[in-house]
């Protein structure tokens, strides 16, 4: 018979296998945990240069594991409320990259390609034309926000695909308390866009709203062939939350719930190719960890 003893030892001193030290992950979990990386160190990057002028070589070189450094990322031209979030943003990525590489084995950050270039070529895919003169994400705080736009609601979906493919809880807590705060980012940044999403960008005469629009379908083609998993600031009244407002803060199905993306429609967005075989866009040289390399 147990004793009563060995029962509170059983519950109270054993780890759990939800505990983070105690759950040993299973090579899938693994691999969906390591691929997220790619993203984060993308957010991080661009959101510290935004910031303060400067990536994760000058603030936590140890984290980017010896990866070379990002091409054409720079400091953001910002005002003081908007580089103050953008800032804690840049924070923020800094920690879930602890936070994954306490979990799993990680990469070196991969090459990041986050040259005004990289995204005026994303804004003229959008657009379907090349916008004159060419978009510069560091040149104000609107095109900043226009181009954070394109950062974290693609690793966010990844996370709500990864969510249900996980089986330890170990991975499950850490992908739910990652994708809390990335959806919280996102958030924010639609907010502020949508403060001005009828302005007119200059000097370019489309608004802020048709900027997010564009871009969502650019994500949707190339994630996923149309198929909608993305959408903008302002849309149909229909389309909108129960039906019922054009108004769109926050992207989620019929039901208002989060859309979900696999690893292999990210790097198609992300690699601004529609392929998950064809590196490019802002992975010149492609993705890092095992789903990413079993495509190149």
């Amino acid at each position: 018979m147990i004793s009563f003893l060995s029962l509170l030892f059983f519950f109270f001193v054993l780890p759990s296998s939800g505990s983070t030290g105690g759950s040993k992950l299973l090579t899938g979990d693994l691999n969906l945990l390591e691929f997220p990386l790619n993203l984060e160190y993308l957010e991080a990057e661009f959101f510290l240069w935004g910031a303060f002028g400067y990536g994760l070589d000058k603030l936590a070189p140890n984290l980017s594991s010896n990866g070379p450094s990002s091409v054409g990322a720079k400091a953001a031209k910002l005002s003081p409320l908007v580089k103050d979030i953008i800032a804690q943003f840049g924070y923020q990525e800094v920690g879930h990259l602890r936070a994954i590489k306490k979990t799993v084995p990680g990469f070196p950050r991969p090459l990041l390609n986050l040259s005004a270039e990289a995204f005026a070529s994303v804004v003229n895919d959008a657009f379907g034309k090349a916008l004159k003169p060419a978009f510069d994400p560091y040149a104000n705080d609107i095109n900043y926000l226009i181009a954070s736009y394109l950062v974290p609601y693609v690793g966010l979906t990844g996370y709500v695909g990864a969510n249900a493919k996980l089986r330890s809880q170990t991975a499950k807590r850490l992908v739910a308390g990652l994708l809390g705060v990335e959806s919280g980012q996102d958030a924010v940044l639609r907010t502020l866009l949508y403060e001005h999403a009828k302005e007119e960008v200059a000097p370019y005469g489309i608004t802020v709203a048709e900027f997010t629009n564009r871009f969502s379908d650019l994500r949707n083609n190339l994630g996923n062939k149309g198929f909608i998993k993305d959408e903008g600031l302002i849309v149909k009244e229909r389309e909108g939350a129960e039906g019922k407002i054009s108004g769109n803060i926050l992207a989620g199905d019929e039901y208002s719930v989060a859309y979900d993306r696999s690893p292999e429609e990210i790097l198609r967005i992300v690699y601004g190719s529609g392929e998950e075989r064809k590196p490019g866009g802002f992975f010149p040289k492609g993705a890092h960890g095992k789903i990413a390399e079993s495509y190149l």
